[in-house]
């Protein structure tokens, strides 16, 4: 919608603060508006509910909106969208809490510590249990606040057309301030660039948006030029485009997805990066072709996971993850393991990454795939990734999260098939 009609920037940033925000408070704000209405919020429409959110959003978390003018818009809302009683009722249960905002508390830290993080920093409670669990309250704590800011607007520099000092100055021309990443060498964030439809340096093929953590995995691989090179998961190509870069754009990269839609994707991006050496080939990761055994040199896979690293990223995310399905995703990274791992020369290397911070897809799957296939070893990452990064970290394998990093929590292993 933003991009259909170009609102100001004002405009741009207040309503996606607005949905994002709402959308990432959902329980908190549901549970408030439990507390200060009789009728259940599940009697109400979609229409009025999300009104009711929108208006207690703004009340709880925007200071800049006045809450006069909160509420009054709730109601013409409600005028447009609901039955002549739901003017009433909006401004009713609003002005409600605007009388009680100060009285409304949230469970003991101390004696409901799931209860209290859940609600005060509106993450399911079945996540907030567990990293609890796996980090401690305080630093759960941390890690929530850093799901509840704004991801940074991250781009990876095409080194194949641009250097990242070239960019800076071409991107401050276009009123664009970008300063450089703290761990990868060809990061930008990025500041003042709205939409990116239209915006010249994006599609002359200058940069391409990719989050830091993303970038290291490709600098933890690290193939050489003339490789062949195989991405086992490669939509929307940001990762094979970025190898490509790493190979000075020589070399072959086998870039595999399951879903046509996606390989047009992947090359619609090296068109416009500019990056021949990277071929989109549609086909299921979990069953590679059997003339492949044995021959790449390097291998990528970025696994699908459970997404808990990119919260930030997805605010309505949180809300979606079922536990449940773990199981069904950790023996589909299995798979998928087993059949790139296969590709490998003896001497070849692995990278396995995923978006996600729960060891179970991370260290535990690594762990389990060694166990099973002694020709393989951990690497250590030193060489390949600044050393802040990786001292303290198991060999091979490094851990990345929101509130100590600044990147999108995220996981990387180097693995090496034996010669």
């Amino acid at each position: 919608m933003l991009e259909d009609c170009r609102p100001s920037g004002l405009d741009r940033a207040f309503a996606t603060e607005l949905v994002y925000g709402t959308l990432r408070s959902l329980n908190t704000l549901d549970w408030i508006l439990h507390q200060h209405m009789k009728k259940p919020m599940e009697k109400q429409t979609p229409w009025i509910r999300n009104i009711l959110r929108l208006g207690v959003y703004q009340i709880m978390y925007m200071d800049r909106v006045p809450d006069p003018a909160a509420v009054n818009e709730a109601a013409s809302q409600a005028r447009r969208f609901g039955n002549p009683g739901a003017v009433k009722f909006v401004n009713g249960v609003l002005r409600n809490i605007l009388r009680h905002r100060e009285e409304i508390n949230f469970p003991s830290l101390e004696k409901d510590p799931v209860g209290h993080i859940s609600l005060k920093y509106s993450h399911p409670a079945w996540l907030v249990e567990r990293w609890i669990a796996e980090l401690g309250p305080e630093e759960a704590i941390k890690l929530c606040r850093a799901n509840n800011q704004p991801a940074p607007n991250t781009v990876r520099t095409n080194t194949l057309k641009i250097t990242r000092d070239d960019l800076i100055d071409l991107l401050a021309g276009e009123g664009v301030s970008a300063d450089k990443t703290k761990y990868a060498p060809e990061g930008l964030k990025l500041e003042g660039t709205g939409g990116l439809r239209g915006f010249s340096p994006f599609e002359q093929g200058f940069f391409q948006v990719q989050d830091e953590s993303s970038m290291l995995a490709g600098h933890a691989l690290n193939p050489r030029p003339g490789s062949l090179v195989i991405d086992g998961a490669a939509a929307p190509g940001g990762k094979a485009t970025h190898l490509a870069q790493i190979m000075g754009d020589r070399g072959s990269i086998l870039a595999f997805d399951i879903h046509p839609h996606k390989i047009k994707l992947i090359e619609e991006n090296c068109a416009r990066l500019g990056v021949t050496c990277v071929r989109p080939v549609l086909g299921d990761a979990g069953n590679l072709p059997e003339d492949l055994a044995g021959r790449a040199d390097f291998a990528l896979l970025d696994a699908p996971c459970s997404g808990t690293g990119v919260i930030r990223r997805r605010p309505d995310s949180r809300w979606r993850k079922d536990p449940g399905k773990l199981p069904e995703l950790l023996k589909l990274q299995r798979k998928i393991l087993e059949s790139v791992s296969r590709c490998l020369k003896p001497g070849g290397v692995l990278v396995y990454s995923t978006c996600s911070v729960l060891p179970e897809e991370n260290l535990e799957q690594v762990d389990n795939f060694l166990r099973a296939h002694p020709d393989f070893r951990a690497e250590d990452l030193g060489p390949y990734l600044p050393p802040e990064l990786v001292e303290g970290e198991a060999g091979g394998c490094l851990q990345l999260y929101p509130h100590r990093h600044g990147t999108d929590g995220f996981f990387i292993a180097r693995l090496r098939r034996r010669d």
